[in-house]
């Protein structure tokens, strides 16, 4: 028993020894800070800079407004000329608009009266056939033309349709009233079809032939208001590239471009700044990282994209993480463009960087730049009886 109780002392200090070395020669980092990279936001334009009043290490959101910039001396001629040139073109295309309503009401108004035209001059020519078919069956009814008297051929005959020094005969007065109802006829079968016979020099009345006219002038005016439309069309997108020119030459508002922490400010408000220079600094909080180092023992041991842990100093809970960047000692450089510079100790290293996901899914964490802690790349004895005290 006594032994039993001795054998079992030396394996319990043992044991004790084993731990106490495997967690102390377990490969870990001796110093490992959250740290995100830095976005310089730069001038777009020269002039004056109005800097939006916000509390430095304050939240913005991709998209707020962090700064103003104006440049009252940017060059807008080329955008007066094409304001100028749109403006006439919608003169000329209103003028064109009047002109082309008014030959329409013109052109309408014709047709009314070209309509009332054909109308009556239908009505007049029924009218003459029927008087001169009444007058042919009148002589038709006397019988031989030879008897009829000096009266009756004065009633009948038309001294107009008569040719020059043609006798005057009473044997053709039933002949002229026959070629009368046929002349007759034939007029007014063509003016059933929209040709009207008269004296020889037209077709159709007045009215309708002004109406072809101004169907002509019509479809001119209607090409030229098409045309006046496209350039129209074509000088509003002139317009607008040339206000986006203007817009970019005078300034405007400067927006963040990443979700992160307002982290230093580089210009005073009011002052007169040039293209390219920088006004603020943001921290990225959706590409937050730890960065770390290791003694050379253990940095020969890491290699990229091999899994770790990271405990924040104070909390129990455990991150998950992989190696995401392996910079070895004097990596000053690799932290020119970072939150958090390191320390001269850090530089006598060997430095690493960790991607921790959960880091940068985590709203609330996200952006807790400059929190230390500690990154484990070993399983430790410890491990297990930890995960029952979380």
């Amino acid at each position: 028993m006594k032994y039993a109780r001795l054998i079992i002392g030396i394996v319990i200090v043992l044991v004790a020894l084993w731990i106490i070395v495997r967690e102390q020669m377990s490969g870990a980092s001796s110093n490992a800070v959250v740290n995100a990279p830095v976005v310089t936001v730069r001038a777009p334009v020269a002039g004056d800079v109005q800097i939006s009043d916000r509390q430095l290490g304050s939240r913005v959101s991709e998209g707020v407004v962090l700064a103003s910039i104006e440049d009252s001396l940017a060059d807008r001629v080329r955008l007066n000329d094409l304001l100028m040139e749109e403006r006439l073109e919608e003169e000329t295309r209103k003028r064109i608009e009047t002109v082309l309503e008014e030959t329409r009401e013109i052109r309408q108004s014709l047709q009314e009266r070209g309509a009332i035209f054909r109308t009556h001059r239908l009505e007049e020519l029924r009218a003459r056939l029927r008087h001169a078919e009444d007058r042919l069956a009148i002589l038709e009814e006397r019988g031989d033309a030879e008897t009829a008297d000096q009266d009756l051929l004065d009633a009948v005959e038309d001294g107009a349709d008569r040719l020059p020094a043609e006798p005057r005969l009473p044997a053709l007065v039933l002949d002229h009233a026959r070629e009368r109802v046929e002349v007759l006829e034939i007029a007014l079968q063509a003016a059933e079809q929209g040709v009207f016979l008269g004296d020889g020099y037209n077709d159709s009345p007045n009215a309708e032939q002004r109406v072809v006219e101004l169907d002509s002038e019509i479809a001119a005016l209607t090409a030229a208001l098409e045309e006046a439309t496209a350039r129209q069309d074509i000088l509003r997108e002139r317009i607008g590239r040339e206000q986006f020119r203007v817009n970019a030459l005078v300034g405007g508002n400067i927006q963040s471009p990443v979700d992160g922490i307002f982290w230093e400010i580089l210009e005073a408000d009011g002052t007169n700044v040039q293209r390219g220079d920088p006004l603020v600094r943001l921290v990225d909080c959706s590409a937050t990282m730890v960065t770390l180092s290791v003694t050379e023992r253990v940095y020969n041991r890491l290699s990229l994209g091999q899994s770790a842990t990271f405990r924040l100093g104070g909390s129990s809970e455990i991150y998950q993480a992989t190696i995401g960047r392996l910079a070895g000692s004097g990596a000053e450089t690799v932290y020119r463009n970072l939150a958090v510079a390191p320390t001269p100790l850090h530089l006598q290293r060997f430095d690493v960087a960790l991607l921790v996901p959960e880091l940068q899914r985590n709203t609330e964490d996200s952006c807790m730049i400059g929190r230390t802690g500690r990154a484990f790349f070993d399983n430790r004895p410890l491990d297990r009886l930890r995960d029952l005290f979380r």
